[in-house]
């Protein structure tokens, strides 16, 4: 079992309404939304995000949220493969976060639940 779990799907949106009713119609349910910035679609056993650049930790990209139990373990493992950090490892309201690049300039988000 990977230590790994890709667990989302974020999509740039600079029209969240619209967005939603898009994906909507072709049958994914909302299973929640953050104000005007942010919302989770339901794609099975991974989410589909959309998210504005207020909240998108790479806007115009399409980026992997990938859950983990150690963060900064996650993103020094990042820099030892030959990818980066863009930002983090930090905590924020729900939980622990490092916004990445893969070898090839894809974008990654590895988080963690905040244990409180």
């Amino acid at each position: 079992m990977s230590d790994h779990e890709v667990k989302m799907i974020i999509l740039s949106t600079d029209d969240l309404d619209s967005s939603i009713k898009f994906y909507e119609d072709l049958g994914m349910g909302l299973k929640f939304r953050d104000g005007a910035h942010f919302a989770a679609l339901d794609g099975g056993p991974v989410t589909l995000a959309l998210a504005t650049s207020v909240d998108h930790p790479i806007h115009g990209q399409v980026v992997v949220g990938i859950k983990t139990a150690d963060v900064d373990a996650a993103a020094k493992a990042i820099e030892a493969a030959g990818g980066g950090i863009i930002k983090g490892p930090y905590d924020d309201a729900h939980e622990r976060r490092a916004v990445v690049y893969d070898n090839q300039g894809n974008g990654l988000v590895f988080y963690s639940p905040l244990q409180r």
